[in-house]
């Protein structure tokens, strides 16, 4: 992976947001945010989320990072707005603070408020750096919701139905998968995978773990475990005792090549690379089922870790 897609990776899971997608027909009257304006209008009605995308429309981008909607907001007056809360399984109440132009901040986010119906919203979610807004990806993130109502009786559909990728985060994410098969043990084609790989032992001399990366103190989201999926892999009567932390290319066969590594000096590379790529042959290949990793269904090169320790005497 190169330097400037790590830069990406971070901006990306610094959003702290997710994303998906939808269909449907576009609200009507909807109305456009000049200024701090009162949301008498809008007061007690319930809003689904049911798409956060970037700018180019799709809920993905070429790291693998998928926008999921998850919100469900209400006004409760003027400067007053509830927010459903997974943890406590509720809607809490925060308050609403105008900042300037279009930009309110509640729920420790920040938000520019673009559209305002009785039927949708439309907020762009900002990222802030000593108060400024920041122009990257971290602010790239458009949110819509629909109201209860609109939903049920318009649309007639469902908020799940909504939210489902669309037709070209399909084929957008068809494209990526055709490039890394274009190049099966390219880092920088690589990307995550939703349906991490998974890796299943074949032989008792092998165990599999996979450690979780979330981190909400650290401000790692569950996005860290499908960018950066981290295995722990332990094996007995191994040829000697050993321990390695090493990234690795899983491509859309299960099969697996060495990535990154790191040795303290140069002249140990080599030497450092060929017992790492013996562990693969020898340990990995026989003794795991490799299923590869996919998004919306489709297998895919991606880049994994593992940590791996290697015990010649088995207790």
């Amino acid at each position: 992976m190169t330097k400037t897609s790590i830069l990406n990776v971070l901006a990306v899971v610094a959003l702290l947001l997710g994303s998906c997608n939808s269909a449907g027909d576009k609200p009507a009257n909807s109305k456009k945010i000049t200024g701090k304006q009162p949301f008498d209008a809008v007061i007690g009605i319930k809003y689904y989320e049911v798409k956060r995308r970037f700018s180019t429309g799709l809920s993905f981008n070429e790291l693998g990072f998928q926008q999921e909607p998850s919100w469900i907001i209400q006004f409760k007056s003027r400067d007053t707005i509830m927010a459903y809360s997974p943890q406590y399984k509720r809607m809490q109440s925060f308050y609403l603070h105008y900042d300037h132009g279009d930009v309110y901040n509640f729920a420790k986010e920040w938000f520019r408020i673009k559209k305002v119906s009785k039927d949708s919203l439309v907020f762009q979610r900002l990222h802030l750096t000593a108060r400024e807004i920041s122009r990257d990806i971290r602010s790239d993130v458009n949110l819509t919701w629909y109201a209860e109502d609109y939903i049920n009786k318009t649309l007639k559909t469902s908020v799940e139905k909504l939210q489902r990728p669309t037709r070209a985060d399909t084929l957008y994410i068809q494209k990526l998968a055709e490039k890394t098969n274009r190049n099966p043990d390219n880092r920088d084609s690589a990307f995550g995978a939703r349906q991490p790989v998974e890796l299943i032992p074949l032989s008792k001399m092998i165990k599999v773990e996979k450690i979780s990366s979330v981190d909400k103190l650290l401000g790692k989201t569950e996005a860290y475990d499908y960018l950066f999926p981290r295995y722990r892999v332990d094996i007995s009567k191994a040829y000697a005792d050993f321990g390695y932390d090493f990234s690795a290319v899983v491509d859309a066969k299960g099969r697996i090549h060495l990535g990154a590594f790191h040795t303290n000096f140069p002249e140990n590379y080599e030497p450092r690379k060929k017992t790492l790529e013996a562990i693969i042959d020898v340990y990995f290949q026989h003794l795991l089922k490799v299923v590869p990793g996919k998004t919306l269904g489709i297998p895919h090169s991606s880049e994994i870790n593992f940590s791996v320790i290697g015990r010649k005497n088995s207790k």
